[in-house]
């Protein structure tokens, strides 16, 4: 009985002094510079990665202009980039005013997040409907519709935020903003999901089945998981002060989510997707691929 009872002691002394670390870190000023640094750094090298493959791409197939490709590893780029910019002067956004220009500032890049990974949703989906001889007019519309009623909303609660700070509409925001992202997840889950089982139909011998079924695969469970992710997180977000991503004083919080959300899908899928599109001459090259 005394045994117990000692081992019961350790255990909550253990858990209080793992509390008190994390405390510590969060409270500490260089600390939470160093966690911020290091996204930077992060979301920096990811961005240099995105660009490389897309000069890459470019000097393959410089004729071709804008395809989807090169716009995906662009808005990569982008997104990571103004990112890293963020975590850089992090400490300056906070002390931002109005209190509005940090929230866009710290979630307009989430929105651009959205778009980017949309953009793989929408090639999935025309490369499933061109396979069944179905016409895929109607997707690219759909796809722009969806992102100017997302980022309509998006701004328009900004704008009444801006005029009268309110704070039930910074909840609807984060609220939003979640079921924007369970809407992502369940696209890649749909479309990604079709592409993989019309994969599996065809034959054993077809050249770069396999691959590309594991490519699809991949890339389905990676964005489905990190869009599902962020769409519980940003629930906790809005309604629990402990979970709040935007204030400096959750460094590891941050860490965290950031890491789980956008830095390690993103370089997973540029990994992923690095093949290049074969050279013009050798075999006919896709201008949407």
């Amino acid at each position: 009985m005394e045994s117990y009872s000692v081992d019961v002691a350790a255990i909550a002394y253990k858990l209080k002094d793992t509390t008190n670390w994390w405390r510590d870190i969060n409270g500490s000023r260089l600390w939470q510079d160093r966690i911020f640094h290091i996204l930077a750094a992060l979301y920096g090298l990811v961005a240099a990665v995105a660009l490389v493959q897309l000069i890459r791409i470019q000097m393959r197939v410089p004729e071709y202009g804008w395809t989807t490709q090169k716009v995906f590893h662009f808005l990569n780029f982008l997104v990571n980039g103004v990112r890293a910019l963020v975590f850089v002067f992090r400490r300056s956004v906070q002390n931002l005013h109005p209190e509005i220009v940090q929230h866009i500032l710290l979630d307009m890049p989430s929105l651009a997040f959205f778009t980017t990974y949309a953009l793989l949703i929408l090639f999935w989906a025309e490369i499933y409907y061109q396979a069944r001889a179905v016409s895929t007019d109607g997707l690219r519309p759909s796809f722009y519709t969806i992102n100017a009623v997302v980022y309509t909303i998006q701004i328009a609660l900004w704008l009444i935020l801006w005029w009268k700070y309110i704070p039930v509409l910074v909840i609807l925001s984060k609220m939003f903003f979640a079921g924007v992202s369970l809407f992502a997840a369940l696209g890649f889950l749909l479309y990604g999901g079709r592409l993989f089982l019309m994969l599996q139909r065809f034959p054993v011998e077809s050249k770069g089945r396999r691959k590309k079924l594991q490519e699809v695969g991949y890339v389905t469970t990676i964005c489905f998981t990190c869009f599902l992710v962020r769409c519980i997180m940003m629930c906790f977000n809005a309604f629990d002060k402990g979970a709040d991503l935007d204030v400096l004083n959750h460094p590891i919080l941050n860490l965290i989510y950031y890491l789980l959300v956008e830095i390690l899908p993103s370089s997973l899928v540029l990994f992923i997707l690095r093949k290049l599109p074969p050279k013009r001459g050798i075999t006919q090259y896709h201008p949407i691929r």
